[in-house]
């Protein structure tokens, strides 16, 4: 379950609460749903209660157990628990992951695109300053991903086009939607320049260089962006996605291939550690509605709300934090993917590798919006 379809959960529960009768409030058009807080618990956490309290006269509290009940019966949730003055925090069942999961393989690296025409067009103009230019580039990149057309511009100078090449922005021209007539209105784009050239990192080191740090922050334009260990957020963002790839590969050499599955913290889907015996020795299967969701999950949801907020925000540095994250997540995992020894590739392995396969997805259309490679080897 992403977040959007979590959003239109908490929403039905609203609406189902306003139908009983038993909350007197007019249903709001959206409800946002975040990551918990301090003091929170679970995969989601929002604060909707509070904001229906005033115009329902009720307590929050209240309001949020009327929630709590409706809402935890909804399919794909697990549990839900109000905390502090009312807040709903609320863990997915293994199903919702394994439906996800399926989404995500299905979607492929467009996974968090929006597929229809948002109608929006949006006009970008920067300075003719290296990290300007590739920054405004990667906002249209996140901007057409969200539906919305994109007109882009540089003012002030040329670009040299050795930049052009070897960092693959589209230069200073003006570049836009058919149909849709130049404007001096717009969005300007304009973080803190480049202290130096970013050519002698090449391309993909070059823009991550430029991209990942916020744009009010000075980018560090060094060669630390090139070592090749785990220091380095952009190897491990291209490692982890190199790894799986590999995975994916053996996997197929070895005869399986993914197949989403409910999967624990600790890796196995069918049977988690500590899990009490069967009388015939065997782990007693667990129910996939009562399995715990494993925490890769939580930054795999959360991808369709990042692309959305970078590209609202025109921030590609949001985008470049997060697939650090899913990277970060995903690595732990890799190492248990395949079959050990004289171990037979089961559904186990299976749902790892979907898993995996699913962050490595994310992990490729992001570096794709990002115009980094990534890398099949590495």
């Amino acid at each position: 379950m992403t977040p959007v379809e979590l959003s239109r959960t908490v929403l039905g529960a609203v609406r189902r609460a306003v139908d009983d009768g038993v909350l007197d409030v007019a249903v709001p058009e959206r409800v946002k749903v975040t990551a918990p807080g301090p003091g929170g618990c679970g995969d989601y956490a929002t604060n909707i209660a509070l904001q229906l309290a005033r115009p329902a006269g009720e307590p929050p509290l209240h309001v949020a157990e009327i929630l709590r009940t409706r809402l935890a019966a909804s399919d794909g949730v697990r549990d839900v628990v109000v905390t502090g003055p009312g807040f709903l925090n609320i863990t997915l069942g293994g199903a919702a992951g394994v439906d996800l999961v399926a989404e995500i393989l299905r979607r492929g690296p467009r996974y968090g695109f929006v597929d229809e025409p948002s109608g929006e067009v949006a006009h970008l103009r920067a300075p003719c300053e290296v990290r300007a230019v590739v920054v405004m580039d990667v906002v249209g990149r996140l901007l057409r991903s969200q539906g919305a057309g994109v007109r882009t511009s540089c003012e002030g100078g040329v670009l040299e086009g050795e930049w052009i090449t070897v960092l693959g922005v589209p230069g200073c021209g003006d570049e836009g939607v058919p149909g849709q007539a130049a404007s001096s209105a717009g969005h300007v784009i304009q973080p803190v320049p480049a202290p130096a050239s970013p050519l002698h990192l090449g391309r993909d080191a070059g823009r991550w260089a430029l991209l990942h740090p916020a744009g009010h922050d000075r980018p560090r334009i060094s060669d630390e962006h090139l070592v090749q260990r785990e220091g380095n957020p952009l190897f491990r963002v291209r490692y982890a996605h190199a790894r799986i790839r590999a995975l994916s590969r053996n996997a197929a050499d070895l005869g399986f291939r993914a197949e989403p599955g409910a999967i624990e913290p600790d890796g196995d889907p069918a049977h988690p550690a500590g899990a009490p015996a069967h009388p015939t020795g065997a782990p007693t299967p667990r129910n996939p509605q009562a399995a715990t969701p494993h925490p890769l999950l939580h930054p795999l949801a959360d991808h369709p709300r990042v692309l959305a907020r970078a590209a609202a925000h025109r921030a590609p540095d949001r985008l470049a934090r997060h697939l650090v994250s899913v990277a970060d997540a995903v690595l732990p995992l890799l190492p248990a993917v395949l079959p050990r020894g004289a171990e037979k590739p089961s559904a186990t392995h299976r749902a790892r590798l979907a898993l995996a396969e699913a962050a490595g997805a994310v992990l490729a259309g992001g570096l794709s919006l990002l115009g980094i490679d990534a890398p099949e080897h590495l």
